[in-house]
């Protein structure tokens, strides 16, 4: 809960915002019987393929030789463990990996490798119980709204389950949602600076035990939903679990092209002090796939940045496309944006 009033509060506090920093890509937490060494080894190799779902956008990676092999020799991998003890007598272990050595393990493994910066997903989801319908939400279905949450956590991906408060509700109804009325939702979702916001319903299926769901992004051409049919709870991990596979197929680094590092040269608007300068350089120094960046040219309307980074240059644009501080240059006297392949120039909106 405490987590979720704090992603709610930074969004509200970054109005520009298009991506959060995920910060815990690097460990995992999960629920162990004991303290033993054997339970601790086992569950730390676990850990692991929690992170590398979470670095690729896939499962089943644990059965690649080179993952297998990792895991035999797993405290190289690992940067500290802590165990949790809940008053229910729940006991938790939470591993946390070296970033630098999974993300190596991952492009041996030839698998793509997503970084850290990722579009938020509103969810706004209305349930159909006993002939009565209400939104999903933390005090009225807790339990399935914490399934979303955690569902998500474990692909690494941030979502927000809208509040329904007297400011929701003021501008979306159970009406709009089960209709997928696109544009009271995504004019509600620009509370939450959702980039993608998703409506669903769901239902118990007539004269049957089986529930029905279905959901779609409400930025879709047409209203071409997907229908998920089974028990209430698997449907919203089946609806994240495709959810998050098909974002991470849209933002993943091509594990072809990550080997070379290349040079790229980025024209940046508006750092007309050496400490906005110092603060565009750290934003794009904590983009996964580059290595170092300086400055080349400067005069008073513009900066350019040298840019080494192991991606092609449509990857360095997918990521910085996730970037809050940097937005595609647009010239006020041309029709077209200007940024393309070869010359990629941006305006600074970051901290001023």
């Amino acid at each position: 809960m405490a987590q979720k009033l704090f992603l709610i509060c930074l969004f509200w506090m970054c109005g520009s915002a298009i991506a959060i920093e995920v910060t815990d890509l690097y460990e995992a937490t999960l629920v162990v019987d004991d303290k033993t060494r054997a339970t601790r080894a086992k569950a730390s190799q676990d850990a692991l393929d929690q992170v590398i779902k979470k670095l690729t956008g896939k499962a089943g990676h644990s059965n690649h030789p080179l993952i297998k092999k990792s895991k035999r020799r797993i405290s190289d991998y690992m940067l500290k463990y802590e165990y949790i003890e809940h008053s229910n007598q729940e006991l938790k272990i939470r591993v946390r990996f070296e970033a630098e050595k999974v993300e190596n393990l991952v492009r041996e493994s030839g698998f793509g490798l997503w970084g850290n910066r990722r579009p938020l997903i509103a969810i706004w989801l209305v349930i159909e119980d006993n002939l009565r319908r209400d939104f999903v939400t933390q005090e009225s279905y807790p339990q399935l709204e914490r399934l979303i949450y955690d569902t998500a956590a474990e692909w690494g991906i941030p979502v927000v389950v809208p509040l329904m408060d007297l400011t929701d509700r003021a501008q979306v109804g159970i009406a709009e949602v089960w209709g997928n009325f696109s544009e009271p939702v995504e004019a509600a979702s620009t509370r939450y600076n959702a980039e993608r916001v998703i409506t669903g319903r769901l239902f118990k299926q007539p004269n049957s035990s089986s529930w029905q769901l279905d959901w779609r992004y409400t930025d879709a051409d047409m209203f071409e939903s997907v229908q998920l049919v089974g028990d209430k709870q698997q449907l919203l991990i089946a609806m994240v679990n495709d959810m998050s596979a098909a974002l991470a197929s849209e933002y993943i680094i091509d594990p072809t092209k990550s080997y070379a590092t290349n040079s790229t040269v980025i024209t940046v608007d508006g750092l007309r002090t050496f400490d906005k300068i110092e603060r565009a350089k750290r934003e794009l120094l904590t983009i996964s796939t580059v290595n170092s960046v300086d400055v080349i040219y400067r005069n008073k309307q513009q900066v350019q940045f040298e840019v080494e980074h192991l991606s092609s240059v449509s990857d360095l644009q997918k990521s910085l496309k996730l970037e809050q501080s940097f937005e595609v240059y647009v010239d006020p006297r041309a029709f077209h944006q200007v940024v393309s392949s070869s010359n990629l120039r941006y305006s600074w909106v970051g901290q001023q």
